[in-house]
């Protein structure tokens, strides 16, 4: 198959691929993702329970703790696992062959997200400067600084695990099998979009919030292409996440972590929906930034 005139540094990422490029084992990897998974974190929650209590496991769900939200950012190690295993046995690849060259993605993953920072540290100098009422303070100062190592580490695994899902095994595994980055960009954005869709927690902002995933999702496979290594995808995952997460928290769920809580919940449509069109924008200028630290 030939390379990609408008994404050759893909065929770095693809190629170990190309020779077990079945669709069936492509879903079977998958499937081995989803029981690695799930059988972990099932094993991980009931030696909890021997040690705390169900409505304490409840609460570990919403993330609503700052352990409570360690743990369940750590639980995505657990992705991580299962990609290293399907890769393995269904296209005899390592999880390094996913990610790319270590030299060329560390430097890509430094520089973009030094530029992603860079985007969210100039948008908190522009006004206005703050969400229409102030700011609910979450953590104190000290707790959150003291537990900010702790914090950026299981970020960092968990937009790493969502990476390798979509833009590492599912769209390789796809590029592999199908020459039309319709089909190799698209499908892991949409799916990318499906899991972020939460109607108990965004009610009739779920739809939406399900659009920004997969227009993000969309973005970072594009990044990842022009890359050829996952570093840019990561970092600007990594940047977003860190926002989301450790400074801006929404009192809706995942907040344990965060500094502040922002002014209303997911599902509140008057004060978010305006909110996601400044995010959309916020979504570009990352996509359009890592392009321009990594000249592609």
């Amino acid at each position: 198959m030939s390379q990609d005139p408008v994404y050759p540094a893909h065929e770095a990422l693809v190629a170990p691929g190309r020779s077990r490029p079945e669709v069936w084992r492509l879903l079977l990897g998958l499937g081995v993702i989803v029981l690695v998974s799930y059988g972990l974190n099932l094993v991980t929650f009931l030696g909890l329970l021997r040690i705390t209590s169900l409505e304490w496991l409840i609460a570990l769900e919403q993330g609503r703790t700052p352990l409570a939200l360690l743990i369940l950012l750590a639980t995505f190690g657990f992705l991580t696992l299962g990609v290293a295993l399907a890769a393995r046995l269904l296209q005899n690849r390592s999880l390094l062959s996913l990610i790319g060259r270590p030299g060329l993605m560390l430097q890509q993953f430094i520089l973009c997200g030094l530029a992603g920072l860079a985007v969210f540290a100039t948008l908190f100098l522009l006004p206005p400067y703050d969400f229409g009422v102030p700011l609910v303070a979450n953590l104190s100062w000290p707790v959150w600084l003291g537990l900010l190592p702790l914090s950026l580490l299981a970020v960092l695994v968990q937009v790493s695990a969502e990476e390798l899902v979509f833009r590492g095994y599912l769209q390789q595994g796809l590029a592999a099998r199908f020459q039309s980055p319709l089909i190799w960009l698209g499908l892991p954005a949409a799916l990318f979009g499906a899991a972020h869709y939460m109607p108990q927690v965004a009610g009739d902002n779920a739809l939406l919030i399900c659009l920004w995933a997969m227009g993000f999702g969309l973005l970072m496979a594009d990044l990842t292409a022009r890359a050829g290594t996952m570093g840019p995808a990561i970092a600007v995952h990594f940047a977003n996440n860190f926002v989301a997460l450790l400074i801006f928290g929404s009192p809706s769920s995942l907040h344990g972590l965060a500094l502040y809580l922002l002014p209303y919940e997911m599902s509140d449509v008057a004060a978010m929906r305006p909110w996601l069109i400044v995010d959309c924008a916020t979504m570009l200028v990352l996509w359009l930034a890592a392009r321009l630290a990594i000249r592609r």
